[in-house]
């Protein structure tokens, strides 16, 4: 599929966000959060339930004011006007934005006359982004048939209808299947490339590898990290990692332990096949793992802990936690 082209962005970030606060009652949403988003960019926003991801798509969308700071969109004060809103495609985490007796496409040529667009332009563009999100042959059947996966899709469909210039999309790939997610975000990165701005919010922390470069984690409303995504899985460093014993294995997993010295150590692993490798900084996982064998063990496998952006993303929660 080949999007339309854009009309150019105006100079200067498409999303500033700057010393943002949000309360509701005694609940402190956001506290001085501080983002920037350029036009052509897939910025993650990472955070578990309850870091203020949400209620920070909701103000970039105009849907919610903030209490305190600035949020800029286009260079315009977020909210400030419907055409504003109408450049700014949004994916709601829910699923319960659709006409359910409807059809797929006729939800999304009602959605598209909303967007100005005539009825024949918007019943082309409803077909086009069927294809493109793989509905197609379901774009004749009312919602109410529909998986919570399919009306995802959808509503990333719906999300593209105008051409926008920011598309915010919150939680897009839960409980999507992994080619439908891969299909969601080969989509998200066209956009991209066509100039548009991508604040991609998501607890799927493996999925921003080689999707997007910068990411923004929020945890309990503030900023915890700021900064490339690649930067965030250093912060994660490396060396636990999960290996299973074969029944080859002459020695015992103390034995093994002191066969390794000063490269590492063992640990339980979850089950009696199974031990945790921890390495001594600086050591290659290949040193010890030689260590291991000429020690007697047979190594069937060897596996991450866990993966090194999770373990990066744990680690900034954890040390605020603190």
């Amino acid at each position: 599929m080949t999007l339309a082209a854009m009309r150019p962005l105006a100079p200067g970030p498409v999303i500033e966000v700057e010393g943002l606060h949000r309360t509701f009652g005694p609940v402190r949403a956001l506290s001085g959060v501080d983002l920037e988003v350029a036009a052509g960019e897939v910025h993650g926003l990472l955070g578990p339930n309850g870091a203020g991801k949400t209620t920070l798509m909701r103000i970039l969308s105009g849907l919610v004011d903030p209490s305190e700071g600035s949020a800029y969109v286009l260079d315009r004060r977020a909210g400030q006007s419907p055409e504003l809103r109408a450049r700014i495609g949004m994916v709601p985490p829910g699923d319960r934005t659709f006409y359910l007796r409807l059809s797929g496409l006729e939800n999304l040529v009602f959605f598209g006359r909303l967007h100005g667009l005539r009825r024949r332009a918007a019943r082309a563009r409803a077909l086009e982004l069927l294809e493109a999100v793989g509905l197609d042959e379901a774009g004749e059947r009312p919602i109410s048939t529909y998986s919570h996966g399919m009306q995802k899709r959808l509503s990333f469909a719906r999300a593209l209808l105008a051409h926008p210039k920011l598309l915010l999309v919150d939680e897009a790939t839960h409980d999507l299947d992994p080619v439908a997610a891969q299909q969601v975000r080969d989509l998200t990165a066209l956009c991209a490339a066509d100039g548009t701005a991508v604040l991609w919010a998501t607890q799927r922390i493996e999925e921003l590898h080689g999707f997007a470069r910068h990411v923004t984690v929020l945890d309990r409303g503030t900023v915890a990290f700021a900064g490339t995504v690649a930067a965030l899985v250093a912060l994660g460093g490396a060396g636990r990692h999960v290996i299973e014993l074969g029944p080859a294995t002459a020695v015992t997993p103390a034995e093994l332990g002191a066969a390794l010295g000063t490269n590492g150590q063992l640990l339980p692993g979850p089950d009696a096949g199974h031990v945790l490798l921890v390495l001594a900084p600086g050591v290659a996982l290949g040193t010890a793992l030689t260590a291991l064998v000429e020690a007697g063990a047979e190594i069937v496998s060897c596996r991450d802990e866990r993966p090194p952006i999770e373990r990066a993303f744990l680690a900034v929660t954890a040390e605020r936690a603190a």
